[in-house]
């Protein structure tokens, strides 16, 4: 499919849109951002929490009565909020019958990113370990995960230390980092002029990297880069061409690697999963199978926010069963009956 134009020419348009249905719609819907001026005083943060806000108001925070939640972040981790406690989110999910968690804080490489050395691998554990103990009485089950930044300038590095320090569950993400094209004051700059293959090429690029590494688990968010460009390039652009995708899904197959579903775009800018159903249906159509889903929440409020949602779109996408470790060999977690209803 042809690039349509230069992303640059519908920025301020895409900025200046009014917002169209409230996020809750179907999933991987493709819902216009919030109004949201590129330059003055738009925010990032506060147009986020109004659509934040508004799921809730809708009903996307009362998710119950899942499996698995594989994507979820503590203290731990630099960009959590204080209240996101283990225990809180262990009584959480008990009240909520959400049957089983992984913790998976960040961890990063680059000595200048937030996560390099935060917190230390035996705490992580510990803290773990002991609330498995701890909630296991109550029919929960708590896995020691992780969220590992990928860049392939530490790959041999990321190698060796997994290897060292063994993970219940692993996901590899790729970032936005300290001093990233992607990052809020520099994305404007480095659209300007580019096609939207070019705009998502260093991005997708260390995403293929990823799945092709054999490293982990699942990938996390393989396309939180919609986030990034956020106002600028809008979903229904990244919809137009999924093309993009193809050598990412081609890689997480050959690799055998797990695609995630991420509710957190739900509560994001984008309106949507990472990724959306047409790309999750895409992966299985090239012979994927393994699946993961995750709310990526990083504080108490979030917990399972929209996780339901993107348990609806896996299974309108034809996923039957959830891939999750639980520092074996690979499991599946069947998805629960009827998650279609209302996809």
């Amino acid at each position: 499919m042809a690039e349509a134009t230069e992303v640059t020419e519908a920025a301020e348009a895409n900025a200046s849109a009014a917002a169209g249905d409230a996020p809750g719609g179907p999933p991987g819907g493709r819902a216009t951002l919030a109004p949201a001026p590129v330059s003055g005083r738009w925010s990032r943060r506060e147009a986020e929490l109004e659509i934040y806000e508004a799921g809730v108001a809708a009903g996307m925070g009362n998710a119950h009565d899942l499996p698995l939640d594989s994507h979820m972040h503590t203290v731990r981790s630099p960009d959590a909020a204080p209240d996101a406690l283990l225990d809180a989110y262990c009584a959480l999910a008990v009240e909520r019958g959400i049957a089983e968690l992984a913790i998976t804080d960040h961890v990063d490489f680059d000595p200048f990113a937030p996560a390099y050395a935060f917190s230390s691998f035996e705490d992580r554990e510990r803290d773990v370990r002991q609330a498995a103990e701890r909630w296991a009485e109550h029919g929960l089950a708590v896995r020691f995960g992780i969220e590992l930044t990928y860049e392939r300038r530490y790959e041999d590095e990321i190698r060796g230390w997994l290897r060292r320090h063994p993970h219940d569950f692993t996901i590899g993400s790729v970032h936005s980092g300290p001093g990233s094209v992607y990052e809020p004051a520099n994305v404007a700059a480095f659209l300007a002029g580019k096609t939207l293959a070019q705009a998502t090429a260093p991005y997708f690029d260390e995403v293929v990297a990823a799945a092709r590494s054999g490293l982990f688990d699942t990938l996390g968010h393989i396309d939180v880069v919609k986030r990034y460009l956020a106002p600028h390039v809008l979903p229904e652009q990244f919809a137009a061409q999924p093309e993009l995708y193809e050598p990412a899904l081609a890689a997480l197959v050959d690799s055998g690697t797990a695609l995630e579903v991420n509710a957190s775009g739900l509560r994001q800018l984008p309106r949507e999963t990472y990724p959306a159903a047409p790309i999750v249906a895409r992966y299985l159509e090239l012979g994927g199978r393994a699946v993961t889903i995750g709310s990526d929440t990083h504080r108490l409020g979030w917990f399972a926010y929209a996780l339901d949602v993107a348990y609806r779109l896996a299974a309108s996408a034809g996923v039957e069963a959830l891939a999750f470790r639980r520092g074996g060999d690979r499991v599946w977690v069947p998805m629960p009956p009827g998650p279609t209803e209302g996809a």
